[in-house]
């Protein structure tokens, strides 16, 4: 069964990417969502149907939770969690920083991610017990044990009224202390790249399942460590992540805290 799995999460991938690459620097329509820069475009809604498509050709009872179609719900145990485009705004704006990120959740704990940049050509996976590949590539998270010399990544909320907290303090925090912190607009890819061990650590607020469902399983997998601001075992419903190769987790959790 999970030799299935696996092979239809990395065929509706694929159906993803490859609907982005035929867009990618296109002509396509582009309309705002709840604010102005969030932003949704036809390729987001073509490239969810090119996954769905796929997965259902397979699984037609399986439960889904996507970006933009919502829930199509059912009794299953198995729930593909995506998001056609993660780094919309980077798509829109010809910015290859962007990604196809599809996680599957059997009985409400995560099974298998994939995250596909085809720009870079750089294709995440994981599945549970089994680690985390970048092009078979097996993934470990960085080694660095004190926050100083750590270089970290983070995002921003669209919506400020919704988080209790001004992100901008705590980024602020951060810098203060002269730490490099990179904003790529991916919450999935920089998940992919804390567990690739490109960066030792990232937060954000205000996330949703479909970003972070993938890449929380790819950095688990790769040895770090997911959890909310309080510290507390993870889930892909929380709405504030940090992610960290484990050993600045507690020092982070100190500064947003």
């Amino acid at each position: 069964m999970n030799d299935l799995l696996k092979n239809t999460l990395l065929r509706a991938v694929h159906a993803g990417a490859d609907v982005l690459k035929q867009y990618f620097e296109g002509t396509f329509e582009i309309r705002s969502k709840d604010t102005l820069n969030n932003l949704v475009t036809e390729v987001d809604n073509k490239a969810e149907d090119a996954i769905i498509e796929v997965i259902k050709s397979v699984f037609p009872d399986h439960y889904i939770l996507s970006e933009e179609i919502g829930e199509l719900s059912s009794a299953s145990s198995y729930k593909w969690i995506i998001d056609p485009i993660d780094g919309t705004v980077n798509f829109a704006h010809g910015i290859p920083i962007c990604c196809v990120s599809i996680g599957l959740e059997f009985e409400s704990k995560m099974l298998m991610g994939v995250v596909f940049n085809p720009f870079m050509n750089e294709l995440f996976f994981a599945e549970k017990n089994k680690g985390a590949f970048l092009n078979n590539r097996q993934l470990k998270v960085s080694i660095k044990d004190k926050l100083e010399s750590a270089c970290l990544v983070t995002g921003f909320p669209y919506r400020w009224v919704e988080v209790e907290k001004d992100p901008i303090a705590v980024f602020e925090k951060f810098i203060r202390l002269g730490l490099p912190v990179r904003r790529l607009g991916s919450a999935a890819l920089d998940l992919c790249w804390v567990a690739a061990g490109r960066f030792d650590g990232f937060w954000e607020y205000n996330l949703n399942p479909w970003d972070i469902a993938a890449g929380y399983l790819m950095i688990e997998e790769a040895g770090g460590r997911v959890s909310n601001f309080q510290g507390h075992a993870y889930n892909v419903y929380d709405k504030h992540t940090l992610a960290t190769n484990g050993y600045i987790h507690e020092e982070m959790l100190a500064l947003i805290g």
